[in-house]
């Protein structure tokens, strides 16, 4: 098992003024599929947000293949793959514009996952819009292309069903049925229940 662990956690610690998220939180992930579950306000996003460097924790380690984001950012950057899907940072891109700058940023990024995706999500009458003119399964849809598209060592897909019509949440299962076996990469996914048919390696419960 230790061989296979992508992502180790040891001792997390995450608190905002009004509350706290994460006491101690420790986990080794191996390559696969992950399921982070809970309810609302049980800390997901914040941890995905922690995972990705781009919240700091007040105490504990991260470490993907081991780098950490506090030793080495721009490294561990290049590793992980995470967009926001509440967030209004890419609204002035259209989808294509911000799916060709993807490459650049990901060395194992895989052009023929994306076309399959395109596809697969019927995102092709999307392509040319700008994200702030995209409906919110539609704009999941484009974030999860890239997502998965990424090759990323560390993929993290927050609230994957968020808008979206029922074809397209039976061929995400499916894509994410084929990344499952990527070795290497670990794929952790937050949302408050599993989804049918995807074959989680690992599920992680927050309790908030």
């Amino acid at each position: 098992m230790s061989e296979n662990v992508v992502l180790r956690v040891e001792g997390l610690c995450f608190a905002y003024p009004e509350c706290g998220v994460l006491e101690q939180w420790s986990a080794a992930l191996p390559a696969g599929l992950t399921l982070v579950r809970g309810d609302e306000s049980s800390g997901k996003t914040t941890l995905l947000r922690l995972l990705a460097g781009q919240l700091q924790p007040q105490a504990g380690q991260i470490r993907l293949q081991g780098l950490s984001p506090g030793d080495a950012p721009k490294a561990y950057a290049q590793k992980v793959f995470w967009a926001d899907p509440r967030s209004g940072d890419l609204d002035a891109l259209t989808a294509r514009g911000w799916l060709g700058s993807l490459p650049a940023r990901y060395p194992l990024w895989d052009a023929a996952a994306l076309a399959a995706h395109t596809e697969g999500f019927t995102l092709h009458e999307h392509l040319d819009k700008p994200f702030y003119a995209l409906s919110t399964g539609s704009k999941r849809k484009v974030l999860m292309a890239g997502a998965l598209a990424s090759g990323a060592p560390l993929t993290l897909i927050d609230e994957p069903v968020g808008g979206l019509d029922k074809p397209s949440a039976a061929y995400l299962g499916r894509a994410l049925a084929q990344v499952a076996g990527q070795p290497g990469r670990v794929v952790v996914v937050a949302h408050y229940e599993s989804l049918p048919g995807v074959p989680w390696g690992t599920v992680v419960e927050l309790n908030g």
